[in-house]
């Protein structure tokens, strides 16, 4: 049985009860409702990307979804109402963005670099550099595991907000089977809404790039981040983001913290902030000989030097975490999830 280590891009869990590999969807929705049927556990797992698994593995059985299918509503010719493409949940992200920017496919282009599958990014309302996917979904097809059928929510039916879902809220009930993006068409990339990504393609906010100009730069600032993967970059060893940018009252906002205001009358501010000047730098941990430490590259990722242990990260996270507290009052929350572990 393979451990999920090799099915993380943490690198990082032990081995699985049992495993299935579902490649279409009639194949994901019997396993899952088999494995329930029997009362047996269930972790459906897709690029492993957003995941930090237990050093004694899961007790049950893993499904991976396997799906594939990028399908097109208009295959030639640009159509005045865009284009609606439904995505198998199997899919890798990454290339369903490059196929975007290929066909001229309008909105995620924003969203490059990110690694995982398309069935996962609704579940986290992935975003990055200005562009969220609820900016862009249309629907999302699930097999509800209560009602034992299948379901389609309209984008404001999936109650989206930062990282945020009705999946994520209630994460042992839906299997989400395709996803459909509407798509604007064009050669330009959406207008740009993230100063630093602006800045690097010499726009404007709100100004707009070649599409192709604006993944590239995307993929350039990821992989100074060390954002994209690598299996020879360790900096990449991580789960992305550990944690979420938290939203505070303006009075508790540390003093030259990153302030962007809501409509709640609070301020989004940076977690990457909050831990740098909490006394975590980059690299933090390297210095005692730590096989989990933070990016040499970005605060905000916790990565695995090689050889590390769940244990071991999660004690990395936990004095991060407490260290940020105990300086600012401010509890950061982490974004991955917990498979068999606490933090």
């Amino acid at each position: 049985m393979p451990d999920l280590a090799d099915h993380t891009t943490l690198r990082l869990g032990g081995p699985a009860d049992r495993w299935v590999r579902a490649t279409s969807e009639a194949e994901l929705v019997e396993a899952v409702t088999t494995a329930d049927e029997a009362g047996e556990p269930v972790l459906v797992l897709g690029g492993g990307s957003n995941v930090v698994v237990a050093d004694d593995g899961f007790r049950g059985v893993v499904v991976e979804v396997a799906t594939t299918g990028i399908a097109p509503d208009v295959e030639d010719g640009v159509s005045c109402g865009g284009v609606m493409v439904t995505v198998a949940a199997g899919e890798a992200w990454d290339d369903v963005v490059a196929t975007a920017v290929d066909r001229g496919w309008v909105g995620v282009e924003a969203l490059s670099g990110i690694p995982g599958s398309t069935g996962a990014t609704p579940i986290q309302n992935v975003g990055a550099y200005g562009q969220e996917v609820s900016q862009t979904i249309a629907t999302v097809r699930v097999w509800d595991r209560v009602l034992r059928g299948v379901r389609t929510f309209a984008s404001a039916d999936c109650g989206f907000a930062y990282r945020h879902s009705r999946f994520k809220a209630d994460p042992q009930r839906h299997v989400v089977l395709d996803v459909t993006f509407q798509l604007r068409q064009g050669d330009l990339g959406a207008p740009v809404a993230y100063a630093e990504l602006a800045r690097t393609l010499g726009v404007e906010i709100g100004g707009r790039a070649p599409l192709r100009a604006v993944r590239e730069a995307v993929l350039g600032l990821r992989r100074g981040k060390g954002m994209v993967l690598d299996p020879d970059d360790h900096d990449t060893w991580s789960a992305g983001s550990f944690f979420t940018n938290p939203f505070v009252d303006p009075a508790d906002l540390p003093q030259g913290a990153p302030a962007f205001e809501q409509p709640d009358g609070r301020v989004k501010t940076s977690a990457a902030w909050l831990i740098d000047h909490a006394g975590f730098g980059k690299g933090h941990g390297l210095d005692r000989g730590g096989a989990a430490a933070l990016s040499t590259k970005h605060t905000l990722a916790l990565t695995n030097r090689g050889g590390a242990t769940t244990d071991e990260l999660l004690s990395l996270a936990r004095e991060v975490r407490d260290g940020v507290e105990a300086a600012y009052g401010i509890r950061l929350v982490n974004e991955p999830v917990l498979v068999g572990c606490e933090l």
